[in-house]
């Protein structure tokens, strides 16, 4: 099949489009400059009978939408812990949707299924986990959480002698599950998605930085009359602190029980040497949800669930039918995900580990961490302004005297535009959250979000 002049047209259009728009973060401000009510009416018509060009069509929609595209890729974007789309990985993403393949298996697609093999392979060396772990390259950690807690779920049924994938839950035996008190949505999202509903759980209590306390742990630990699923937290959303894992994984294996980790950002830095004492012992756990999308800057969407026990994972996850090719040797990853038809993901991540390498990979986890310590600083030393946590990771929070002053100051940093942090809630305060997570942020973009604060809060006093 070859391509028509005008379908050439609109690939080459959509390219110089991409150019430009990154070319341009730099001279933008951040936020979008229309929000949804004001752009909305651009796409609100009904489909036109007649059809238009490939290329018009792409020229139009790229002239149409891009005022209402945030600056998420921007490295002065510091909210919600998103990562920047780095420029490689965006290049291979084009190549996949070139491609157009299937990826579910590796016989009806190899390179895809050895190239996301061997993103499994590396993501395990540099995050010092299990090398014969399963993993499954999902969309993000919520789904990876989800993943990982059904797994659970078949495992700890199954030491009661109930076949949950043949059965379901109804009548099914119980166990507990404990998590955090300062936990994140993404989990209790999974445990709602895997029939084990939100409000059952037992939230267990967290010291000021929002870890798990080891003596509430062990409390309700003592509690349990059958091994329990606990889910733990590799950097909390707020204070980017770490459970304590050795200790924590020691208590619940002891009763037999499954530890789940959260690590959708923090698990990262497990790939510094500097920094991975941090997370000590969290490689005892049994499975792990980690994003590619936050810290290693991969194009949405993107991330890793991580199973000890492989088998376990297949079990749970693998939806082959009698028309699809016999389980072999052969790393296939449908075996590991929820899905049968899925884009090839992982390859904008094999790009830039390919282009960083171990040292790039170690360096840049090193370096938002010391940015994140850097702009801290900067705003700790400012009269009026108080930064609520121990920053370990890369996460900031900072507020004023007051809820209202903090809102206020927030508002007047993301209308100005020139950075934009997000909103926040801690203890009781609302908060301004920094997120420094962008692979191309350097000292004078976190400058910039100081001055910027600083600014906004001094006009206030």
């Amino acid at each position: 099949m070859t391509l028509t002049p005008d379908e050439s047209a609109a690939i080459d259009a959509a390219g110089r489009m991409a150019i430009a728009f990154r070319d341009g973060l730099g001279a933008r401000t951040v936020p979008p400059a229309l929000r949804p009510d004001a752009i909305a009416g651009r796409f609100a018509g009904a489909l036109p009978q007649g059809g238009a060009s490939a290329a018009s069509v792409i020229e139009q929609l790229a002239a149409e939408a891009t005022e209402g595209v945030h600056g998420h890729a921007s490295p002065r974007f510091f909210g919600y812990v998103c990562g920047g789309s780095m420029p490689v990985g965006v290049a291979a993403e084009t190549l996949v949707s070139a491609w157009g393949q299937n990826s579910a298996s590796s016989w009806e697609s190899p390179a895809v299924a050895a190239i996301e093999e061997a993103v499994c392979r590396w993501c395990l060396d540099l995050l010092g986990l299990p090398a014969d772990s399963g993993v499954g390259i999902v969309t993000g950690a919520t789904i990876a959480n989800t993943q990982g807690i059904m797994t659970a779920r078949h495992v700890l049924l199954a030491r009661q002698g109930w076949d949950v994938e043949a059965d379901g839950l109804f009548g099914a035996p119980e166990f507990p599950v404990l998590i955090g008190a300062d936990a994140h949505s993404a989990p209790l999202a999974g445990l709602r998605y895997a029939g084990l509903g939100s409000k059952r759980v037992v939230q267990v209590g967290t010291d000021d930085q929002g870890r798990i306390s080891l003596a509430a742990l062990a409390e309700s630990l003592d509690r349990c009359t059958t091994p329990p699923l606990v889910i733990l937290q590799a950097g909390q959303i707020n204070t980017g602190a770490f459970d304590p894992f050795a200790e924590a994984i020691a208590l619940v294996h002891a009763t037999g029980g499954w530890v789940h980790v959260d690590g959708a950002f923090g698990l990262w830095l497990k790939a510094a040497p500097s920094l991975r004492d941090r997370l000590a012992g969290v490689e005892d756990a049994d499975s792990w949800a980690v994003d590619l999308h936050k810290m290693l800057s991969a194009p949405f969407d993107a991330g890793l669930c991580i199973v000890r026990d492989r088998p376990a994972l297949v079990e749970s996850m693998t939806a082959r039918g009698a028309y699809l090719p016999s389980l072999s040797a052969n790393w296939d990853p449908s075996d590991t995900t929820l899905e049968l038809s899925r884009r090839a993901r992982g390859v904008a991540s094999y790009a830039i580990l390919r282009h960083l390498g171990r040292q790039g990979v170690e360096d840049l986890m090193t370096r938002l961490c010391t940015l994140a310590e850097h702009v801290a600083a900067r705003l700790a030393a400012e009269p009026g302004l108080d930064v609520l946590n121990d920053v370990v990771s890369n996460q900031v929070i900072v507020a004023l005297a007051s809820d209202d002053l903090t809102d206020a100051a927030l508002a007047e940093v993301q209308r100005r535009g020139h950075v934009y942090p997000s909103h926040g809630e801690w203890r009781g305060r609302k908060v301004i959250r920094m997120s420094v997570t962008n692979y191309g942020t350097q000292i004078a973009d976190v400058d910039l979000l100081a001055d910027e604060i600083i600014l906004a809060a001094r006009g206030l006093a």
